[in-house]
């Protein structure tokens, strides 16, 4: 997963901090109860986007998967869990009731600061989209990808580190909403991300609440 100070390092680009700033306020504006958001919350936000609609695949967010929303935002934020009214909460319950408005825009930011961080390195680069760089074997593939991108896929799609390295199933439209979010993220075309996607085991049915 990413960290807290991972995240420092990874939104130093300008570009990708004026448009958060941009989104921000824009964000700001629908409700008071946000006002207390720090830049760390809202980049939490916007980085747990994925997670938000992955979950929404299925129809709605689970209590479980609520919880585990929170918890992810807050490896990266803890500020706001010291706070007597955490703006977090909020924020992200009204994120799932309105994700549509929200969602491209967000997935852009989540792209810009993924590809300024990956550009910054030509030989990683051109590794990642090498389909010759794959072994065949997800578990050695992920091991010798760029470490970058490794953290990115791990904290936009999963739970946990560990999942990526283990058998994971999901139903096909949670599969599908990954799918999509890797289009988005401009990803679709690296063999590693394809590679993840096919390793899922897709289950029936969805999840339960």
């Amino acid at each position: 997963m990413i960290t807290g100070s991972e995240l420092i390092t990874l939104v130093r680009d300008a570009d990708f901090f004026n448009e958060m700033q941009t989104l921000k306020k824009d964000f700001l504006k629908v409700d008071p109860a946000f006002m207390d958001l720090s830049d760390d919350d809202f980049i939490s936000i916007i980085l747990i986007t994925p997670s938000i609609g992955i979950a929404l695949a299925n129809g709605s967010v689970s209590h479980y998967e609520e919880i585990t929303l929170r918890r992810k935002a807050r490896k990266l934020s803890r500020r706001s869990f010291f706070q007597k009214n955490d703006p977090l909460a909020p924020a992200l319950k009204y994120l799932s009731y309105n994700f549509s408005e929200w969602e491209n825009r967000f997935y852009k930011l989540i792209k810009l600061t993924m590809h300024s961080s990956l550009k910054e390195n030509n030989v990683v680069l051109e590794t990642l989209k090498n389909p010759e760089s794959l072994t065949g074997d997800l578990k050695r593939d992920i091991l010798n990808a760029p470490f970058i991108f490794v953290k990115f896929i791990s904290f936009l799609f999963m739970e946990e580190d560990d999942d990526l390295l283990n058998e994971r199933a999901i139903t096909e439209v949670e599969l599908e909403k990954i799918k999509e979010i890797g289009a988005a993220l401009e990803i679709d075309n690296v063999p590693i991300f394809n590679a993840f996607c096919e390793s899922f085991v897709v289950r029936s049915g969805s999840l339960i609440d």
